[in-house]
């Protein structure tokens, strides 16, 4: 169950299992869950021989269009932190942290936003399925959430910053890159 995902024929690593998860929540506390960045750059580590050849580590940034960065890097604490001027948050699935400690004790006002409350995946999807209601992942979120994790691959890589349109999800100006995006169907498969 574990081993396919250190091969890039099937899977990113470590960096595309967690996309998902880590990336998801960083977005959606940045309101950038339906969109994604125009720059990403970054290094990552590659076993030299062998079977395994996704990264082992892996950093890279991503810069959004109103100049947010965000950096992605399992030499980091797992999570998502979120950095003010006023301190920090840091949140994971299923438990929180903050600097100072007194803005876990917030109260959200009505008028101010507040999170979609789920009973969990299954229960909210099937929730969904009877009330047609979107859940609390939709799939162009977890689709956005997991194309920043691949595009850090990408730029990785190549070993260069890629410039990226996230309205025509394509990689601007670089032949090689954009190539990346897909794979050709092994025949007779077509899509």
């Amino acid at each position: 169950h574990w081993h396919w995902r250190w091969i890039m024929d099937f899977s990113g690593g470590q960096l595309t299992d967690w996309a998902g998860h880590h990336i998801d929540i960083a977005q959606w506390g940045l309101g950038f869950e339906r969109t994604g960045p125009i720059e990403i750059e970054g290094k990552g580590v590659y076993p030299p021989t062998g079977l395994y050849d996704a990264p082992t580590q892996y950093t890279f940034d991503c810069l959004y269009k109103n100049g947010v960065r965000l950096t992605v890097s399992n030499k980091l604490r797992m999570g998502a932190k979120w950095i003010g001027e006023k301190g920090w948050v840091w949140v994971t699935r299923g438990r929180m942290d903050a600097e100072p400690k007194s803005i876990l004790k917030s109260v959200i006002k009505p008028g101010e936003i507040h999170l979609y409350k789920s009973p969990g995946h299954r229960r909210n999807f099937v929730e969904c399925i009877r009330t047609r209601e979107e859940t609390v992942a939709p799939v162009e979120i977890g689709h956005r959430s997991i194309s920043v994790g691949l595009l850090g691959e990408i730029a990785m890589l190549l070993g260069r910053k890629i410039k990226w349109d996230p309205d025509k999800e394509e990689i601007i100006g670089d032949a090689a890159a954009n190539a990346l995006l897909g794979r050709p169907y092994r025949h007779p498969w077509v899509l």
